[in-house]
């Protein structure tokens, strides 16, 4: 999904609806969250599409599950900061990368055999190359490493790669220029790659 087509998605959900629900979830009422979900549950398939097809695609999810394991951290976690739409699916990209990352990771894990002690079979062998699941994690990693040096160059990473967001979303959301997004976006790309190195 292109960032045109995630916004033209967001805006298809009438602002005023979802602003008033996000009120309604800020001041404790649990049935706004199910009735949020449910409003929201079309591009919530849709982002979750999205963020399966750009690089979560090897985790053990597809897309549905994926949207309810979302929601089922949204409820867990008992309390909802996202003052507008945008902010709303900003979360949710954020929550979907979470997901995505706990499926790799307890995949992974399952390969190596859980709790069993490796077994080798020759030390002579060379170490196997990283599969996707691993580079899922090496970009969860590299991106920690990016949140914790610069927020601003992680959050416009994490709303352009994972949200799908457009540059002009991430400025408007941000409340800086276009032009900022994109040098902020560059570089970000560059210290991801040299990370990943």
């Amino acid at each position: 999904m292109s960032g045109r087509d995630l916004s033209d998605a967001i805006s298809w959900l009438p602002m005023n609806q979802l602003t008033e629900l996000l009120g309604l979830i800020q001041a404790g009422d649990v049935e706004a969250r199910d009735a949020l979900f449910a409003a929201a549950y079309g591009e919530l398939h849709r982002l979750a599409h999205a963020r399966l097809r750009d690089g979560g695609r090897d985790a053990v999810l597809d897309t549905t599950c994926l949207v309810h394991e979302s929601y089922l951290r949204f409820v867990r976690a008992g309390e909802l900061r996202a003052g507008d739409r945008r902010a709303f699916f900003a979360y949710a990209s954020q929550v979907m990368r979470s997901v995505i990352v706990n499926s790799v990771r307890e995949r992974i894990a399952q390969k190596r055999g859980g709790d069993r002690p490796p077994l080798t079979l020759s030390h002579g062998l060379v170490s196997p190359l990283p599969d996707a699941e691993e580079t899922i994690l090496a970009v969860h990693h590299a991106l920690e490493a990016l949140e914790k040096a610069d927020p601003r160059l992680a959050q416009v990473t994490q709303m352009r790669y994972f949200g799908g967001y457009s540059e002009q979303e991430i400025a408007e959301t941000l409340g800086i220029t276009e032009r900022t997004v994109q040098r902020d976006w560059e570089k970000a790309r560059l210290i991801l790659v040299a990370a990943l190195r």
